[in-house]
């Protein structure tokens, strides 16, 4: 008995929300989620920013699955360890696809990719293979990818920021060390906040 494995592409939808504050569109800023979240909560996250000028774009993961179980609530994911190479490759097409589309209705002046968490890994990887001409990423409690090679990093964007907070409980005092000394190793700016793993309202207001 032969055993082939094989794949075929097929069509795909990448679903989005978008939260617009104010009329005058200045500065476009895409926000991809973390590990087991969706777009519906966790961009009320950055809702009453107080600045008029932005439109935030919220795409999500196309890996949904149940938290607990095989029943109740449901999250999303960029990606697992398996067929890894190919969910990067899809991400970032499926991300420049939704740019293409969101840049027929506005012409922003800047634009900022945020990425919490496991997202943090998926939009560096898309501003490293991807299309999109990003003025600011922020890399909020991830970790960088290991796969990006260093001198990709300035192939991101114009400035890059790291955001972590003091009591994440994803890392450990230590880690945190270990970490930020990484992102500092390629040139990445550092921002703090006393608090967990999530996004600080105040933060995000000033490294926007």
């Amino acid at each position: 008995m032969i055993s082939t494995e094989g794949k075929i592409d097929v069509p795909a939808t990448l679903r989005y929300r978008t939260m617009q504050t104010g009329e005058n569109i200045r500065h476009l800023v895409y926000v991809l989620h973390g590990y087991g979240q969706l777009v519906e909560y966790f961009c009320q996250k950055f809702a009453d920013i107080p600045v008029t000028d932005i439109l935030f774009v919220f795409p999500e993961g196309r890996h949904r699955f149940y938290l607990r179980g095989t029943s109740g609530r449901v999250g999303a994911s960029w990606m697992t360890k398996e067929w890894r190479e190919e969910d990067i490759r899809l991400n970032a097409i499926h991300l420049d696809l939704l740019h293409d589309e969101i840049l027929k209705g506005i012409s922003p002046e800047r634009i900022t990719v945020i990425g919490f968490s496991q997202g943090g890994a998926t939009a560096a990887r898309w501003l490293a293979h991807g299309k999109v001409n990003c003025d600011h990423f922020i890399s909020w409690a991830s970790v960088y990818p290991p796969d990006l090679a260093v001198n990709e990093h300035g192939n991101l964007a114009r400035k890059s920021t790291f955001v972590l907070g003091t009591e994440d409980e994803f890392f450990p005092k230590a880690d945190q060390e270990v970490l930020i000394a990484d992102y500092q190793s390629k040139g990445i700016n550092i921002a703090r906040f006393e608090g967990i793993h999530d996004i600080d309202k105040q933060t995000l207001i000033t490294v926007l």
